[in-house]
């Protein structure tokens, strides 16, 4: 695994760099995964006014690393970290200054990771090419949202590839770094118990969940006009439908992967006209309470004097043409302040054929494989077993867990660490392609249409729910629930 190389984060001081980059690397210093001969650059539209280990103190105190820091790991990882003050519209000076003291080493990869707005993209990627940056050893790592539709991902894509090629393009999806996901794979390629499982004769439904209790805090400005749909749908759940339901590729290498993600994304059925409003259910979130504590609906929380059209919750029901998936719907749902911040992926197993046993009738539950993402990682089988506390033939359901939480050795990497290490190293395995986000938009571009055809398919929630009733119609028209945590809803 290569540890020491250079890192220049555009944003560098910005919410992602303060919360999850910067915390994921000092977290790879003390786990001996990032060498502290690494360099990192945080670029700023201002000169920085105190000291590098003033400024990191203060930011490691609202967002604390997974791991213990000491004195010394701490003055280690401020030594590795510099500011840089540049102008990301346009060349100059400041531009030549960062170039020349990158290429005193030019011995290690040179990761740059764009955590800025995807209107900045183009610029950035120009002058990275206009002062040679953009070399071998260098990757651009560009973080979601990559345009707001399929025109939009294909002028930012097609302007980084005048300056990077395809294998040094990185597409982020954070969710794709997390340790279930690649315990998922390695469960599904690695056991012929699973893959004999995997398809539609035994696999009856799959959920895949990603829900949060906050409203739209620190993301106003950018969500208004985006919504769940571009936010979450076209890159987090449609890449996890991927991983779930691709065949096994003939190598775990970037190019197999990539390949199965894409037949996936080429077979999902195409949602038109009115089987959109069949299958989707779009919804803002009212006043409500969350936790107890009452809260305001989305237009008092960005302060908005006019109705607004933007959708914080979807629900939909789809199908992948394929042979292995044929009959078999995915639900996906993600949304805002629901009562509970969690993402997992639920697949449910059809019901035994005939239970030989008439006092098991009414207490067998299906099995099903649960994957759970956030807020922690876990991997879990829930299957039946004889009550061994009643003196009845009762049964219960046990929970069979298959990952190592808890187990003695070195700290799991955070998905932010893992992406990072793999840019590095030039591992595209975790990364999206440009085909695949092409594919997303045009799946997600002609449900966008039809609601701007149709606004008033915009439901409503109250905050602290599960979302509108319309979204439990739509499981439950096929004799199915929402299913979280031990339970249905």
């Amino acid at each position: 695994m290569v540890k020491t190389f250079d890192l220049v984060i555009f944003g560098g001081t910005g919410d992602l760099s303060r919360k999850k980059l910067l915390p994921a690397l000092i977290a790879g210093v003390v786990a001996g995964r990032v060498s502290p001969d690494s360099r990192i650059y945080l670029t700023s539209r201002s000169a920085a006014d105190e000291t590098v280990a003033g400024w990191l103190t203060k930011v490691f105190a609202e967002t604390a690393p997974a791991c213990h820091v000491s004195d010394d790991n701490f003055a280690t990882f401020a030594s590795m970290v510099r500011f840089v003050q540049l102008n990301l519209g346009e060349g100059g000076d400041d531009w030549k200054a960062l170039a020349a003291d990158i290429n005193k080493q030019d011995d290690r990869p040179l990761v740059h990771f764009l955590a800025v707005p995807p209107s900045l993209f183009t610029s950035v990627c120009d002058q990275l090419g206009a002062n040679g940056l953009n070399g071998e050893r260098a990757r651009v790592v560009l973080e979601k949202p990559l345009g707001h539709d399929y025109d939009s991902a294909e002028a930012i894509n097609a302007d980084v590839a005048r300056h990077f090629a395809e294998g040094q393009t990185f597409r982020i999806d954070h969710y794709l770094g997390k340790e279930a996901v690649q315990n998922l794979l390695a469960l599904r390629f690695s056991n012929i118990l699973f893959e004999r499982l995997w398809s539609n004769r035994t696999i009856d439904h799959i959920q895949i969940t990603a829900a949060e209790n906050i409203g739209v805090e620190g993301r106003a400005g950018f969500y208004e006009g985006t919504g769940a749909i571009r936010d979450m749908v076209q890159n987090h759940l449609l890449q996890l439908l991927c991983l779930v339901a691709m065949e096994p590729p003939a190598r775990l290498d970037a190019d197999s992967i990539r390949d199965e993600k894409l037949k996936v994304l080429k077979s999902l059925e195409p949602l038109e006209g009115d089987a959109i409003d069949r299958n989707v259910v779009r919804a803002q979130y009212g006043e409500g309470a969350v936790n107890g504590k009452a809260v305001p609906g989305y237009a008092a929380d960005l302060g908005l004097k006019d109705k607004s059209q933007t959708e914080t919750f979807i629900a939909l029901r789809t199908h992948i043409q394929n042979w292995r998936w044929a009959g078999v719907p995915f639900y996906l749902r993600t949304g805002k302040r629901l009562p509970a911040r969690f993402a997992e992926i639920v697949i449910q197993f059809k019901d035994v054929p005939h239970s030989p046993n008439a006092a098991w009738g009414a207490s067998i539950n299906p099995n099903r494989f649960i994957i759970r993402l956030q807020p922690e990682d876990h991997l879990a089988l829930r299957v039946m077993m004889k009550n061994h506390d009643s003196s009845s033939d009762e049964l219960k359901e046990v929970e069979l867990r298959l990952d190592d939480v808890g187990a003695k050795g070195p700290m799991r990497m955070g998905p932010y660490l893992r992406l990072i290490l793999d840019a590095a190293r030039g591992d595209q395995s975790l990364f999206v392609h440009r085909a695949e986000v092409a594919h997303a938009w045009r799946w997600v571009d002609r449900i966008i249409a039809h609601w701007q055809a149709k606004p008033a398919t915009l439901k409503t929630y109250s905050a602290g729910t599960w979302g509108p009733y319309e979204a439990h119609d739509l499981m439950s028209r096929d004799g199915r629930t929402w299913y979280h945590d031990g339970s249905a809803e």
